[in-house]
């Protein structure tokens, strides 16, 4: 018996100098309130979803990404616009695809707010998700 595979999502960058394909089968997806988020993003949180590093692959510009950190923990920009496209977890194993990069919609939705302990003090949550000072406990 042949095992279903994921439908693939498109992705972009701002400019569309870097493009990227991934499986829309994420394990987990939130709302990320740190302060590195939310600097790296330019604004109140980022939301993200989780999925294995392997699961992800670029289509075009491969050579244009910028990666702020090391091979086993970075953040990948479009080098032309300096869109956020995805951060690199978990030493290597998963990516945090940006949600507002993915050009189909995905499947799975934020279930949960994370780093709210260190959240914008102008921003104000107004949905009901589940709220944690800094990690999730799931």
């Amino acid at each position: 018996m042949q095992q279903k595979q994921a439908r693939r999502l498109a992705g972009t960058c701002m400019c569309g100098t870097v493009r990227y394909e991934v499986s829309d089968a994420f394990g987990y997806a939130a709302n990320c309130h740190c302060s590195k988020c939310r600097r790296t993003t330019g604004s109140a949180f980022k939301p993200f979803a989780g999925i294995e590093a392997r699961e992800l692959a670029i289509v075009k510009g491969e050579a244009d990404i910028m990666r702020y950190g090391d091979e086993i923990t970075h953040d990948a920009h479009c080098g032309v616009c300096g869109s956020l496209l995805y951060s690199l977890v978990r030493e290597a194993m998963y990516v945090h695809v940006a949600m507002g990069t993915l050009v189909d919609e995905p499947t799975i939705r934020p279930s949960h707010h994370i780093f709210v302990g260190s959240k914008a003090p102008w921003f104000t949550i107004m949905d009901d998700l589940p709220q944690f000072r800094e990690h999730s406990n799931g």
